[in-house]
């Protein structure tokens, strides 16, 4: 089961060991703290997986 991980800021180490424990070392991430964020691909991404998780 293909989970999709949204960052809203950059990930600390702990974020990023939940990250790696829940989906392992090629997770799917989609940072949206940068200012050239594509949200058609963000929904699109979304759409496309099974779960979502956002992280602040």
């Amino acid at each position: 089961m293909e989970t999709l991980h949204i960052l809203k800021s950059e990930p600390d180490s702990v974020t990023n060991g939940f990250i790696r424990m829940i989906s392992g070392d090629d997770a799917k991430c989609i940072q949206v703290y940068s200012e050239a964020t594509d949200w058609h691909d963000v929904v699109q991404k979304i759409l496309d997986h099974e779960k979502t998780i956002c992280w602040w």
